[in-house]
């Protein structure tokens, strides 16, 4: 009974729709023990020669209305109790999505995505199923057993009462046994279904990865490893579980051999009319269901118990970063100042940014550069607000950014990130994600900014063109143009591009660039990137190592120094030139088709 206990804060909240539904239950208990009865008074009056029309007329017009009554009390317990069984499904699953978006970057690496998909289906199903079929067992099986019991030693005898329930205590003991076993391996069996979830999801996301390098074979061995845990989980379970309807026949049996023994004698004895008999035999058939109620009764307990402690361990888990709400509303512009002396992860000891400051007016463009670790992704995060635990200031407009209400401070932030998520909708609502009541004007505009317009233009069916899930039929420099074509619309306070030209090409990168110098007076841009070629016009470009500025400057300055940057520069710069008269003469080239005979005599040395 310990998750009715865990979930009573539901019970008491819907006890209205419960109470009904319970009430309606305990009806349909008490007409069942109407037929029993009627059934052995027409006995009584065959064996005595007394039925006649008129008494058949009364008895069948009793089990008529005793149907009807049932029928109706039927659709008001099942209307109540099912109904309230998926309001709480609806609850928890609205909290576990909740609890999904208050979490960190650092929960979703601790909690594979199959996993948390199956919290979502597979163990919000389980605990649903204890305030539905679990309180449906529950009271039906006390209210019919008990309504039954009762009945048997008012209406037949109750030394055959007692020792027609003799074997019962039997089947509380062995239940409690059976369901502490069923516990222990459901709970095993969902996380295997858990881990053979996350696999088809890894799978399905990296099924471009899985074919290029021919490893469908070796996949599909991993998968069929998986449904082997899976079906070996299961079949513990169902062993266990098909253990109840054999124990609750044997104990049904027991009943029945010692009523015939004892209720033959009485009826031979005439202590009991042969009706009375037959109307006892009837009641025991009606505790057949309650004995089966309990055995199921323990199955769905002990299943919903193991899924709402997975659950419920998942909804504990607090996010590493916390982070404060302000009440500050965000002004229309102002200098962002970013002054931070020290920070490291949580749980990590190695100082991730140290003595770092850099100021950004509106309408400049700062770059952030540097090697892999340097530090460039740690300022994102404390910018974003993903950790607030950091030694020093960040400011804008002369506020703590601690200060402002972190819905106003995030929607203020343009944000594209370097692994572009895209929805399984148009390209149009993809656009206009974070503000959706743009117009098509508006779209357009931030479209045509981000340089992704032409390409719209020429797709199926335009800005109504559906990209496929994650942005499947798009190509990488199309997926960040759209990226940065949804932050754009927003009219962002601050534009963070976050190595977020890496797919297009150097036209594409100039187009784009350049029509965010013609805006950038609208917002303060940060673009972080590996390309230089992205910073060459920012006002100041900062160079990381370790957490901390190496250099900084503009670009004409950062070359002459004759430092990390410039090697850099000159680096991308002949891999630049390479490129390009690999291209060159690839273009040069006339293909041997569109020759003439006598150019193609000429090609082969005739």
């Amino acid at each position: 009974m310990k998750i009715f206990k865990e979930l009573w804060w539901f019970f008491k909240s819907e006890k209205k729709g419960y109470g009904i539904g319970l009430f309606a239950l305990f009806m349909v208990s008490l007409t069942h023990l109407v037929p029993p009865l009627i059934i052995g008074k027409l006995i009584d009056a065959i064996v005595k020669h007394k039925l006649n029309w008129s008494v058949l007329t009364i008895y069948l017009s009793v089990l008529l209305l005793t149907a009807a009554f049932e029928y109706a009390f039927r659709y008001i317990w099942s209307t109540n109790i099912w109904g309230e069984a998926f309001k709480l499904e609806k609850i928890m699953r609205a909290k576990l999505f909740e609890h999904f978006l208050k979490m960190d970057t650092f929960f979703y690496q601790k909690n594979r995505t199959g996993d948390l998909m199956a919290h979502a289906t597979n163990d919000l199903s389980a605990i649903q199923e204890v305030a539905g079929l679990g309180v449906l067992t529950w009271a039906d099986s006390v209210m019919t057993g008990g309504t039954t019991i009762i009945a048997m030693l008012l209406f037949i005898d109750w030394r055959l009462t007692i020792i027609a329930i003799l074997p019962l205590p039997l089947l509380a003991v062995v239940s409690k046994t059976l369901g502490d076993h069923i516990h222990e391996s459901f709970e095993k069996a969902q996380e295997t279904f858990s881990e053979m979830n996350d696999k088809v999801q890894e799978s399905i996301t990296g099924m471009k990865a899985i074919k290029s390098f021919g490893e469908e074979e070796q996949d599909k061995a991993d998968f069929q490893e998986k449904l082997d845990h899976i079906d070996q989980a299961f079949v513990k379970v169902n062993r266990i579980d098909s253990m109840y309807d054999p124990l609750i026949t044997f104990i049904v049996g027991i009943s029945y051999t010692l009523t015939i023994l004892l209720g033959g004698y009485y009826v031979v004895h005439q202590v009991l009319s042969l009706g009375q008999l037959v109307s006892f035999m009837t009641y025991i058939g009606n505790l057949v269901w309650p004995m089966f109620a309990i055995g199921l009764l323990f199955n769905v307990m002990e299943r919903g118990r193991a899924s709402y402690s997975r659950v419920d361990k998942l909804l504990h888990q607090e996010a590493q970063s916390k982070t404060s709400d302000g009440t500050l509303l965000m002004p229309e512009e102002g200098k962002l100042v970013f002054d931070v002396h020290h920070f490291s992860y949580p749980d990590e000891e190695k100082i991730r940014i140290n003595q770092l400051k850099f100021e950004l007016e509106s309408g400049n463009l700062i770059g952030l550069v540097g090697r892999t670790g340097a530090g460039k992704s740690s300022i994102i995060k404390l910018l974003m607000r993903e950790f607030d635990h950091y030694d020093g200031e960040i400011s804008y407009a002369g506020q703590s950014i601690k200060k402002y209400q972190l819905d106003e401070y995030l929607t203020s932030i343009g944000y594209v990130p370097q692994e572009h998520f895209l929805f399984s909708m148009s390209v149009f609502d993809n656009i206009r994600f974070g503000k959706a009541d743009a117009s098509q004007e508006e779209v357009t505009r931030a479209a045509k900014l981000a340089g992704i317009h032409e390409d719209i233009i020429e797709f199926s069916n335009g800005y109504d063109t559906l990209v496929g899930e994650r942005g499947v039929s798009l190509s990488g420099g199309q997926k960040q143009r759209l990226s940065i074509a949804r932050a754009l619309l927003v009219e962002p306070k601050i534009l963070i591009l976050d190595d977020a030209l890496s797919a297009v090409d150097a036209k594409t990168e100039h187009i784009i660039l350049t029509n965010l110098k013609k805006q950038k007076h609208a917002f303060a841009t940060i673009i972080v990137s590996h390309r230089l070629s992205s910073v060459m016009e920012a006002d100041e470009i900062l160079v990381l190592d370790s957490g901390h500025v190496a250099e900084r400057g503009k670009h004409e300055a950062l070359v002459k120094n004759e430092g990390w940057y410039s090697k850099m520069w000159q680096m991308q710069q002949i891999e630049s030139h390479l490129s390009a008269s690999s291209a060159l003469t690839k273009s040069d080239l006339t293909p041997l088709s569109v020759l003439t005979e006598n150019e193609r005599s000429l090609s082969n040395g005739k």
